[in-house]
């Protein structure tokens, strides 16, 4: 009985331990495969290139695994070679030959480098980590929210998201796990107003058969999706029920539209990634399996699907398979 009682306890501490968020062996293999020595997050679908939202998924999964060392690296090489915009945001995409090929920022890198650099500062007992953290969250905060008819909402960048018609945003820059965390350290109510206006685009800005989000959305009224991008849930668009789920903001309104659209193929084995608007075209493959991971969230399982492996995934699919599991394990906490 008494080594009964132990082991319970044991398994209790284990389960409050924030490295076992994220498999030890998981971890190792996505560094050994997309971190390089200098801390460069290395996107292996996009031609090598780095963005500061590669590197904020960096830190936030060295964050969950314990391992301060790389998470120092990839915050060294963030701050030596992004941060050198004068309003205190990272520029968000790197070239391995040419460096930074595009200094403007991308309103979700930052909040995801400024949310894992908060967590790190408590994750390492590093004060100042939480330092910077506050310094990107009042950039992000001076720079990239404004005030709309819809509340205040997330600038894609500093410059190049306006039309004449109205303001373009992504509804999946929206990264709803971070707002709390950003409020405790930069204690201002446009976060709480962050999550607000996303959660009433969501149920505002569905379209196509099965009601969801465009991956870029004009601000109209009505709204509709921008004009000059694909008129279609797809890459983008499918982190926001990841984001819903991981800050436990699961309202059934706003996650049924994806539930719905990947229930209706899980029959067939294959999960589609995007779904064009105006013919309800889906993507003919069906295996990216960082939508497999992401439905699996919200209850759907397609039939007979196998995950691979993950050191055959690109960066993006194996990055969103370990996020998923971060979220599943955070938000049901």
């Amino acid at each position: 009985m008494r080594h009964a009682l132990l082991a319970w306890w044991l398994l209790g501490l284990s389960l409050m331990s924030p490295a076992l968020a994220l498999d030890a062996n998981a971890w190792r293999t996505w560094r050994d495969r997309f971190l390089a020595a200098e801390g460069r997050v290395i996107d292996t679908g996009q031609g090598g290139v780095s963005t500061s939202e590669g590197q904020g998924y960096g830190l936030l999964l060295a964050a969950a695994a314990g391992d301060a060392t790389s998470f120092e690296r990839i915050w060294d090489w963030t701050r030596r070679q992004l941060a050198t915009r004068p309003d205190g945001l990272l520029a968000w995409r790197y070239h391995p030959e040419r460096g930074v090929e595009d200094d403007n920022a991308a309103a979700d890198g930052d909040l995801l480098v400024a949310w894992a650099l908060s967590r790190g500062a408590r994750r390492f007992e590093r004060p100042d980590y939480r330092t910077e953290a506050q310094a990107l969250a009042a950039a992000i905060r001076r720079h990239l929210i404004v005030e709309t008819a819809w509340g205040p909402v997330l600038k894609a960048a500093p410059a190049g998201f306006e039309r004449p018609e109205g303001r373009v945003v992504n509804l999946s820059y929206w990264v709803f796990p971070a707002f709390a965390e950003l409020a405790r350290i930069d204690p201002d109510p446009v976060w709480q107003g962050l999550q607000a206006s996303g959660l009433k685009l969501l149920r505002l800005g569905r379209f196509g058969r099965w009601g969801l989000p465009p991956d870029w959305l004009l601000l109209t009224d009505p709204l509709r999706p921008a004009p000059d991008k694909p008129a279609r849930f797809g890459y983008d668009a499918l982190r926001i029920p990841l984001y819903l789920i991981w800050a436990s903001n699961a309202a059934p309104d706003v996650l049924t539209p994806f539930q719905a659209f990947w229930r209706d193929w899980a029959c067939t084995g294959r999960l589609p990634a995007w779904t064009d608007f105006d013919q309800d075209a889906i993507d003919a493959w069906g295996e990216f399996a960082g939508v497999h991971a992401i439905a699996r969230l919200l209850g759907v399982e397609a039939r007979g699907y196998r995950p691979p492996r993950l050191e055959t995934l690109d960066y993006y699919p194996a990055t969103l398979v370990l996020l998923a599991r971060l979220a599943g394990w955070e938000g049901a906490r």
